[in-house]
């Protein structure tokens, strides 16, 4: 599942980087299993109007290891009508106790370990009704959604979709709702005939049910966990495509129908090199992809069903900014789930790295296969930032048996921490090894449970390595090494000293790692290993080495201070081969800007291979300094008119916009015909300050189609420049994005509800800032969005609203503060 929280982690509040100890002492046990799912029958009509879902239930069951007389199952808010114990077809009654969370059933009779039995439920789901608590990663926990279900809302969809993740499928079946539970099923679903169905397994029968209706029937043959059942209903168009004979299909919305393709297409290719690379061949028997509306997180890994939110639908227009980072990545993770959470699940969620984990560097795997080294790395390097950026990760274990609650296993320790430890338990193993480990640990607990003590003894089956120390340490341990490295040549031993001093709280960590010294642009590899919190090694080398590079692989999992020389970087920069490599020497220019010689790297990055780095070289710039803008500027003019990554031009145009030069203008009244949206927003936030009437009178031409980041630019445009007649579209533009386009769109509304003289306009924008800053505040520097506020007031002073303002703003900050 991708997760909003992690969305917003680049909003991150900085804090220092001091671990805390967990709050919460409770040991999370794996949930004990007195009785087996076995397999689960449902049948299930809908209301509408009601948003009620009627079902019959046949749930086959065996006890565990012990005889017993009951049944406990979990079934949140529901009505319950009829359970019985079925004696061949026949039910036959059976007395319960329902606290509206559990239902206790009493079954008669003791019966023995192993012995299979039917329960009969008659139940009527109301998950409106339920008021279940969300969490950051999954925003609502009610299992079961009806979208617009009345058709109120014009050019809407009617949709229903569920959502599991962790224990909230039992919101609309009762089951025995825990990750460690396995069940085979069969989901029938009476809906409107114009509809379409989306289900587990595959699609056995369709019949009519009465006047304009149909019963759809989807089967699962093999075990999967109950938060991995899923269903949707509503008008989807279905594109196919098939993988070794098995169904691949994409289910979107009518009007997104044409470009299913080129939004999931490379799904084939997905599932041939994952299959190919774990040794496992995608285990079920069909994988199919729903987008649906106002999904309650990013997507969810339904096993043979990933379920997506309306992010991955998109024009033709609109994928042209998309980033690998967006909805590629997304589709890969859910993929990689299909083995890593469904096919083997994760037997508690204290051990959820085993779910998302793997499937975070899956992110990574495909990129590298896909599109290329540096597009892996440069993967893999945002994800472990992902986890640097908020120091509250820095106290979570991976593996983790104390927590407040299961919602807060997702986080960026589960997902973003452990894909960076996967990845360089890779390189410490080796690829073949590696991979051999996991497929060991996918085929000894296929259609079952794991835990990372079991893929610990698979990894050494496969190596032949004890692996203790380095699960003790990454999946036990809270934090990561914090280090500095210093240089030191030592002429007359011929000797290159290189010491590694480990600064966080505790025990020092152990680190294998390569050192590669250069001299004559070749280098020459030494392999240590760190145990100590500080170590001294020393190389022989004929000369001095042009450059030391510690870590050369470039993989592990550290904070670290590396003081060497900005020409050590440059030359690094011109001669180490990885991403990493480059991007180092860059940030550390960024950092000596003043610096003639990391001027003149950031100007050659400016023609990296690597997009993402040509865009970071632009970004990291100063071009006050007149001397880097007369160097830059030649190359700037270039990347914004002819580079093949929108991204890249869309950078270029906004840092030549920064300079504030008329000559500019043409160049950004040509950029504002690109067909990218992120082209055309960078392009107008360029021109405003040249020409803000002109600037107006384009945005106003633009109205009619813009999204993303044009839209962004229209509401800084029309922050500055625009009148009340502009405020109702800023307003729904505001209204419909997402929750990081808001925060960028925050600047434009400020400026103009420090113009206006409208007191609703003021209420309704002072409440939506106040309204994000409490529902995100964990996630951004809110202080800074309550100087926004009182920057408004300041504004507002003297005009005729001012006591209204004044009152707007104080009652917001003290709402903020309290939240």
């Amino acid at each position: 599942m991708r997760n909003l929280l992690l969305l917003l982690l680049a909003f991150a509040v900085a804090t220092p980087a001091v671990a805390q100890q967990p709050t919460d002492t409770v040991y999370r046990a794996t949930p004990r299993k007195i009785n087996d799912l076995v397999h689960t029958r449902l049948d299930l009509r809908f209301d509408y109007a009601k948003r009620y879902a009627y079902g019959k239930e046949w749930l086959t069951l065996k006890p565990h290891a012990y005889p017993t007389d009951s049944l406990r199952l979990d079934a949140q808010g529901m009505d319950i009508q009829a359970v019985a114990l079925m004696q061949g077809d026949v039910p036959q009654p059976l007395p319960y106790d329902y606290n509206q969370r559990q239902l206790l059933i009493r079954l008669g009779r003791r019966v023995p370990a192993g012995e299979a039995y039917t329960i009969y439920i008659e139940y009527t789901a109301k998950p409106d009704e339920l008021h279940a608590k969300g969490s950051a990663a999954i925003r609502d926990a009610k299992g079961l959604y009806f979208i617009n279900p009345g058709s109120a809302e014009a050019g809407k969809p009617v949709q229903i979709w569920t959502q599991g993740e962790t224990e909230a499928n039992s919101a609309w079946f009762p089951t025995i709702d825990k990750p460690n539970q396995k069940s085979t099923s069969e989901i029938s679903l009476t809906v409107p005939a114009k509809y379409a169905t989306l289900s587990n397994g595959a699609l056995v029968s369709q019949v009519p049910a009465g006047p304009g209706l149909r019963r759809d029937t989807w089967k699962m043959e093999q075990p999967h966990a109950p938060y991995l059942f899923m269903l949707a209903v509503g008008d989807f168009r279905k594109t196919t495509d098939t993988w070794r004979g098995k169904e691949v299909s994409y289910y979107l919305e009518p009007r997104y129908a044409a470009q299913a393709r080129a939004i999931f297409g490379q799904t084939p290719r997905m599932l041939e090199f994952f299959s190919e690379r774990l040794g496992v061949e995608f285990p079920w028997q069909k994988y199919a992809q729903v987008v649906v509306r106002d999904y309650v997180s990013g997507a969810m890994e339904n096993t043979t069903a990933s379920l997506y939110g309306p992010h991955a639908q998109g024009t033709a227009r609109e994928q042209l900014d998309w980033e690998y980072a967006d909805v590629e990545r997304e589709i890969a993770h859910e993929l990689f789930h299909q083995w890593f959470g469904d096919y083997v699940t994760a037997e508690s969620w204290s051990n959820l790295t085993m779910n998302e984990s793997f499937a975070n560097f899956s992110e990574v795997l495909w990129a590298e296969h896909a599109h290329g080294p540096d597009a892996g790395a440069a993967q893999a390097d945002r994800s472990l930032r992902n986890y640097l950026s908020s120091a509250g990760n820095y106290a979570k274990p991976l593996v983790r048996f104390t927590y407040a609650d299961k919602e807060d296993m997702f986080d960026g320790v589960s997902y973003q921490k452990g894909g960076s430890i996967l990845n360089m338990l890779r390189s410490c193993l080796g690829e073949e090894v590696f991979f051999k480990g996991l497929q060991r640990y996918l085929m000894q607990n296929a259609f079952g449970t794991g835990e990372a003590q079991q893929l610990r003894l698979a990894l050494e089956e496969a190596s032949g390595q004890d692996l203790n120390w380095f699960f003790n340490q990454w999946y036990y341990r809270a934090g990561h090494p914090i280090v500095t490295i210093d240089y030191a040549w030592d002429a007359a031993r011929k000797e290159q000293q290189v010491t590694i001093r480990q600064t966080q709280p505790g025990p020092a960590f152990q680190l294998p790692l390569a050192v590669d010294l250069y001299a004559d642009g070749k280098p020459t590899r030494h392999h240590i290993t760190v145990r100590k919190a500080a170590e001294t090694f020393r190389f022989p080398s004929a000369s001095k080495p042009d450059l030391v590079n510690v870590d050369a692989e470039k993989v592990l999992v550290w904070q670290k201070t590396d003081n060497k020389p900005l020409a050590a970087f440059a030359y690094q920069f011109r001669h180490a081969p990885r991403y990493l490599d480059r991007r180092e020497a860059l940030a550390a220019a960024q950092k000596q800007i003043i610096q003639p010689v990391a001027q003149q790297l950031l100007v050659a990055g400016l023609a990296d291979q690597s997009p993402v780095l040509r865009q970071f070289a632009i970004e990291a710039l100063a071009l006050q300094q007149a001397g880097l803008r007369k160097a830059a500027t030649p190359a700037l003019l270039q990347l914004a008119t002819i580079d093949s990554s929108v991204q890249v031009r869309a950078a270029a145009l906004l840092a030549l916009g920064s300079l504030k030069e008329k000559r500019y203008a043409p160049l950004f009244a040509q950029a504002l015909g690109s067909p990218s949206y992120r082209v055309q927003g960078a392009a107008l936030q360029g021109l405003l300050p040249l020409n803000p009437k002109l600037a107006l009178t384009r945005a106003l031409a633009l109205e009619a189609d813009n999204t993303g980041a044009l839209t962004i630019a229209l509401v800084q445009v029309y922050g500055q420049v625009g009148t009340l007649a502009q405020w109702p579209l800023m307003r729904k533009k505001y209204d419909a994005a997402t929750p990081i386009n808001r925060l960028e769109m925050l600047p434009g509304l400020g400026e103009i509800l420090g113009r206006l003289d409208d007191p609703t306009a003021l209420t309704e924008g002072i409440s939506r800032i106040k309204d994000l800053t409490v529902g995100f505040k964990p996630y951004l520097d809110f202080k800074r969005l309550i100087g926004l506020l009182r920057q408004i007031q300041q504004h507002q002073a003297g005009r005729p609203n001012a006591a209204l303002a004044a009152t707007l703003v104080a009652q917001a900050v003290a709402e903020i503060e309290a939240a």
